[in-house]
């Protein structure tokens, strides 16, 4: 081999070696790359960004009511309960703030979101009386903001009643007899807030907001002068109150809102006669009366005449949430009744006639608790010939002989009617709105024995 073929060779050699060497470099340089992304490659993950809003809370409503956040980015909000009542403040009703009791607030952290969504106070009633905040999540492209969907609460999950559903063999109705006015002059009553399931058309129940555990409350009752010390004990996991028609007090003393566990004292001197009802006051008054907290106070007029036979009967309406919970607001809100009822159950005197005996003389006080039907009080195949309507006769037996057949009462007036049964027999207890009827609101009074029919009375 020439001198220039051996120096040809090893320009040649030493080319392939450096060759050799930079592509096991880049070789090395690339697995690098694979396991050590550089900053803004494409496998790098998106940086989460966060976003400061400040929110407010009032009865009923969330401050902004919608918020824009963008794609994957996180919210600290910082929410401030500026109304009277309890309040707080979940996205999706899970994730969110604590219970913050008037003035209180709390910073909390949310997301990252990918969809827009909704925040709302999770207090029964309040997220439909308004307390709702949408968080409007931009779509990847910019273009505007997703719509959320409408969540699976909202959907129609009311229980359903079966009108031809019976009782079971134990059930035992609200007993209708109105007992004498107690005697003397100061009445100190103890009455509780208390939610318990309660049932009110067989094999439904509801979770009800109750005085004293049953729906209608307990049935006062006095004369006109008498001192009424009412001591309200709220045993319940919510705020409520209480709201007698036959006072007159200021509605921010006794009729203020109590937190649970705790009690107020209501006092009142009965001024007037009347057939009151009384509630629940805490907002939204709707959801609480439309909801079970409801009853009735007697206050009698001077000079009432004996009878054989009193009975209460309160007259309300069914707004049917899921089985074993609460009533629906948004069918309240809506007078979307699933039924009318006598003293809280779905047609109960049909199931239990109120027995008497022909030719007794029976008085009834009716009340409409509403909170938003009305009421054309009737029993079919007798004639009232006394009726007594928010404080005043409006008929007496007399050389007219006049007879009424309805008593007319709107939501929150009560009145009596007097009557008696001519020969032994069923008869139907109903108010003449016939729609409201086929609802639950049907009854029997039973005069003398009688075999019972296999369904119900009517016209």
């Amino acid at each position: 081999m020439t001198e220039t073929t051996k120096r040809s060779a090893n320009v040649s050699a030493t080319a392939w070696v450096a060759g050799v060497g930079l592509a096991s470099m880049a070789l090395l340089l690339a697995v690098i790359g694979l396991w050590f992304p550089r900053a803004g490659s494409a496998g790098s993950a998106p940086e989460v960004t966060v976003k400061e809003v400040s929110v407010t809370l009032t009865e009923f409503a969330v401050t902004p009511a919608q918020i824009d956040a963008e794609l994957g980015q996180k919210l600290t909000i910082t929410v401030k309960n500026d109304g009277k009542m309890e309040h707080d403040l979940k996205v999706g009703g899970t994730e969110g703030t604590k219970m913050l009791a008037p003035g209180a607030s709390e910073t909390i952290s949310v997301g990252p979101f990918e969809a827009s969504t909704e925040a709302w106070c999770t207090v029964p009633g309040h997220k439909e009386s308004g307390m709702t905040m949408k968080i409007n999540v931009a779509t990847a492209a910019g273009a505007g903001t997703a719509t959320a969907a409408a969540p699976a609460e909202l959907a129609s999950t009311g229980a359903t009643i079966d009108p031809k559903a019976e009782p079971a063999a134990d059930w035992t109705p609200y007993d209708p007899t109105l007992a004498p006015a107690p005697g003397g002059t100061v009445h100190d009553v103890e009455m509780h807030a208390i939610e318990k399931e309660v049932e009110v058309a067989p094999g439904v129940t509801q979770m009800m907001w109750t005085f004293d555990g049953k729906v209608p409350g307990t049935i006062l009752r006095g004369k006109v002068g008498d001192l009424f010390n009412v001591t309200l004990i709220n045993d319940g996991k919510i705020e409520h109150s209480i709201d007698f028609h036959a006072s007159k007090v200021a509605w921010n003393d006794e009729m203020r809102s109590i937190k649970p566990g705790e009690s107020l004292v209501y006092q009142f001197k009965a001024d007037f006669a009347g057939a009151f009802m009384y509630h629940c006051g805490t907002a939204p008054a709707l959801h609480h009366i439309g909801n079970g907290m409801y009853g009735a106070i007697i206050i009698d007029p001077p000079e009432l005449a004996p009878v054989d036979h009193e009975y209460v009967i309160v007259q309300s309406e069914l707004y049917l949430g899921a089985n074993g919970k609460e009533g629906d607001l948004t069918k309240m809100l809506g007078e979307n009744h699933d039924a009318v009822v006598f003293n809280g159950y779905y047609n109960q005197y049909k199931f239990k006639p109120i027995r008497v005996e022909p030719n007794e003389r029976v008085r009834v006080w009716v009340i409409d608790d509403g909170p938003s039907e009305n009421s054309a009080f009737h029993i079919v195949g007798t004639i009232f010939d006394t009726s007594w309507k928010e404080g005043t006769y409006l008929l007496r037996p007399d050389a007219r002989q006049g007879g009424s057949q309805v008593l007319d009462l709107q939501p929150a007036q009560g009145g009596f009617v007097e009557f008696s049964f001519a020969e032994a027999g069923l008869y139907p207890i109903v108010t003449h709105k016939f729609a409201n009827v086929g609802k639950g609101a049907l009854g029997l009074f039973q005069a003398g024995e009688v075999e019972m029919p296999a369904g119900g009375g009517g016209h």
